[in-house]
């Protein structure tokens, strides 16, 4: 990962841009790259974490059309039709984002490339593996952003949809349809790494 550059024109990003800053105003966020670039075979383009008080708020760049309109894509959506995010809960004193959500969700868009697969509201993932050291959650569950809703760009419809971590015993239990995110408490679908031990 690295710091992104100057780029050409991107109407896409632009928008993605305005609805945060409209959300944070005034603040400005941790920026990663991820080399070569979405044209080149990465997953993402990049990827912006935006600090609160009580957490991380992570936006991926690069599952929808950044730069110019492609003419073989559908007119009614901007590429895949949604970026992912993520909330994780903000340490005191935790002045650096954390890197492992940079690196999760640069994997999850790659799986959306590689697998053709559309993620939606309700949708899960097995990651079969913690979300980072130390941390019980094996699997994400998907959800509109409660924050970023749904928007018209120069390039079709961009939805947002926020990953937050779950167990394995949460991951069964949704998939039987005995627990839900609600489940959780927490409108804002903060993931805490720490909130079941490994």
């Amino acid at each position: 990962m690295t710091d992104l550059t100057d780029r050409d024109e991107a109407p896409g990003w632009d928008a993605i841009d305005a609805a945060l800053a409209d959300l944070y105003p005034g603040i400005e966020p941790r920026h990663v790259g991820y080399p070569p670039g979405v044209h080149f075979g990465s997953g993402l383009q990049g990827c912006s974490a935006y600090p609160t008080e009580e957490f991380w708020h992570y936006v991926s760049y690069g599952l929808t059309e950044l730069w110019a309109k492609d003419a073989e894509s559908d007119p009614r959506w901007s590429g895949w039709g949604f970026e992912l995010t993520m909330r994780v809960r903000r340490l005191p004193g935790q002045d650096l984002a954390p890197g492992w959500p940079f690196s999760l969700l640069e994997h999850l868009a790659r799986f959306v490339r590689d697998q053709r697969a559309l993620l939606a509201d309700g949708h899960k993932v097995d990651l079969r593996q913690p979300l980072t050291d130390g941390s019980g959650l094996t699997a994400v569950a998907f959800a509109f952003d409660p924050e970023l809703d749904p928007m018209d760009t120069a390039n079709g419809r961009v939805e947002f949809l926020t990953a937050v971590g779950i167990s394995p015993d949460e991951l069964a239990a949704l998939h039987d349809g005995e627990w839900s995110l609600d489940d959780l408490g927490d409108p804002m679908l903060v993931t805490d790494p720490t909130r079941a031990a490994s």
